[in-house]
């Protein structure tokens, strides 16, 4: 069981003492849309990294562009396989409305993988959406990642969790929440199960 959301140096020592195996972090070590690494660096002090989960989660920001507007954000996930040197996604932090100045790739993840068991990244700009996932996304992390991480964004049929298998090259794991039928979704839960 692993913990997140307001987790910081004060409390996520509590959080493990209580049972949880793993505290995902963002916003705590993030200050000004930079990242801290005095605060990431005293967390791992604190919890040690084989319990420290970090949540890249990212939205796409385009060099040409002003950050996206939600259509935007649909318009640019439809294309997600055009991706080049000016289409980045950086962290996004606030309940995704800050973006940071940490954009994911190879060299960020090498660097930040050092300081963390594990990652989780949602694909922000389809989280909930139910409309496919972020192929590149899960390309990047799958090619990248040097630890074990976690996608999640988009998924809607049991094609998608394939697609994710196949394109992280069976190194990227998957959550799915609204796609699943228990929760209002279309999946079955026990074909997710099955599969």
């Amino acid at each position: 069981l692993q913990i997140g959301g307001g987790i910081n140096i004060d409390n996520a020592q509590q959080w493990l003492n209580a049972g949880a195996s793993h505290v995902i972090v963002t916003s705590y070590v993030f200050k000004d849309g930079k990242i801290d690494y005095n605060r990431l660096q005293d967390l791992v002090n604190t919890v040690g990294k084989e319990r420290l989960v970090l949540d890249l989660s990212c939205r796409r920001r385009n060099s040409n562009k002003n950050e996206p507007t939600d259509d935007a954000a649909d318009k640019e996930s439809d294309s997600n396989n055009n991706n080049n040197d000016t289409n980045y996604y950086y962290v996004v932090t606030d309940r995704w409305q800050k973006y940071t100045d940490l954009p994911l790739t190879e060299s960020t993840l090498r660097e930040l993988g050092s300081y963390c068991d594990e990652f989780l990244v949602h694909g922000v700009e389809v989280e909930g959406k139910r409309c496919g996932i972020l192929q590149d996304l899960v390309v990047l992390l799958g090619k990248y990642s040097p630890v074990p991480v976690t996608y999640a964004g988009g998924v809607r049929s049991i094609q998608d969790i394939e697609l994710v298998y196949t394109l992280g090259n069976g190194k990227v794991d998957l959550t799915i929440g609204s796609a699943l039928d228990c929760f209002g979704g279309t999946l079955k839960y026990d074909d997710v199960v099955l599969w």
